[in-house]
């Protein structure tokens, strides 16, 4: 009888979380692929490479989504339930707490162990493969990139272009191109310029039947120079990511570090599948409610206690790296914290703290 309990409570979870966490993604990455057009305007990633980022986008987001999704999942799943009056039923015959908590332990390990994967080996390697991506989009910066009515920067001088139109053969028509060169400025009118390739660091913009203007700016004095053709090399950025930051290193370089932002980066992933935990045992209690009352009377509180949750957990990672706190104690007491919280909370509603009253054992 239990185990068709199990598997009933179970099914009502999962596909509540399928359905949530769905939900939520889609709402997310439709802000981020907004973004991330922005970025591929801005020429800040390449094109080719846009639904690369919102991919690996995604599977950062699905580190919050996933435990949060849960959390909801569990407590609309058993909310429904206590609603139509199945809870009830089911407690009056002699299904208690572990009963609730065996089919949401059965959906929650496996989210929390999916979780543990994506916080701790790949999230990090997707932020550090969208740095590379930007890397690679400013060193693949060429003419292939301008676009006609678009200022376009390009190399490390810091080069603008400009074209007014673009031919099929990928020559620019009606150029302009400004370049800073120490204090001066150097400003160059053509009517057409091509590209061509040097060594592996630089190009080469040939410009044809122009004007160039050189001078610094707010003089009164400037070298016109009118030519026939006239080459300018750009170098490109370089290829190599820098340092990167905590969230983007992999999980064994912040192992055994002494550094308080590794050290706060480290254990905010591992806390999120300890969250994971910690939520799926305190949606149990939360979820509780008379019946008729409504699947979601409760799921603006859910909400909030999600909210409050992870805001201290951010709040406990800015104190470890400030040194505000001590790293052993880190981002742990909050985890502790809520689970106390989860535990007294299912201690009252079943009456457990009633059976260790002092006069009860007085009267025994």
């Amino acid at each position: 009888m239990f185990r068709i309990l199990d598997r009933y409570i179970l099914r009502e979870a999962a596909q509540t979380w399928v359905s949530v966490t769905g939900v939520l993604l889609a709402i997310l990455l439709s802000n981020q692929f907004a973004r991330v057009l922005g970025d591929a305007a801005r020429d800040k990633i390449a094109k080719d490479a846009v639904f690369s980022v919102i991919g690996l986008t995604a599977l950062q987001y699905l580190t919050i989504l996933i435990p949060f999704g849960l959390f909801l999942a569990v407590m609309l799943a058993l909310a429904r339930l206590y609603s139509d009056s199945e809870l009830p039923a089911m407690m009056a015959c002699r299904v208690g707490p572990g009963g609730l908590y065996r089919p949401v332990a059965w959906l929650a390990l496996p989210l929390a162990a999916l979780v543990a994967w994506l916080a701790l080996v790949i999230a990090p390697q997707s932020l550090a493969k969208i740095e590379v991506i930007g890397a690679e989009t400013q060193r693949r910066m060429d003419l292939s990139a301008i676009e006609a009515g678009r200022f376009v920067e390009a190399g490390d001088e810091g080069t603008v272009i400009f074209a007014e139109q673009i031919d099929g053969d990928g020559s620019l028509v009606n150029v302009f191109l400004q370049r800073r060169l120490d204090n001066e400025v150097e400003v160059v009118l053509a009517k057409r310029g091509t590209q061509r390739n040097g060594d592996d660091d630089v190009r080469y913009i040939v410009l044809s039947d122009g004007r160039r203007y050189l001078g610094v700016p707010g003089a009164a004095q400037f070298q016109i120079v009118e030519f026939t053709e006239y080459g300018l090399p750009f170098t490109l950025p370089a290829a190599e990511v820098g340092e990167l930051k905590p969230e983007a290193k992999s999980t064994a370089e912040l192992l055994g570090t002494r550094d308080p932002l590794e050290i706060a980066e480290l254990q905010w992933r591992v806390s999120v599948p300890l969250a994971t935990l910690v939520l799926a045992l305190l949606a149990v209690p939360l979820s509780r409610s008379q019946p008729r009352q409504g699947r979601y009377g409760k799921l603006a509180i859910g909400v909030l206690v999600f909210i409050i949750y992870f805001n201290l957990i951010g709040a406990a990672k800015v104190w470890v790296e400030r040194e505000q706190i001590d790293p052993r104690i880190g981002i742990w007491f909050v985890h502790a914290a809520m689970a106390f919280i989860a535990m007294a909370m299912v201690a009252s509603q079943n009456g457990w703290f009633g059976r260790f009253r002092p006069s009860r054992w007085l009267a025994s």
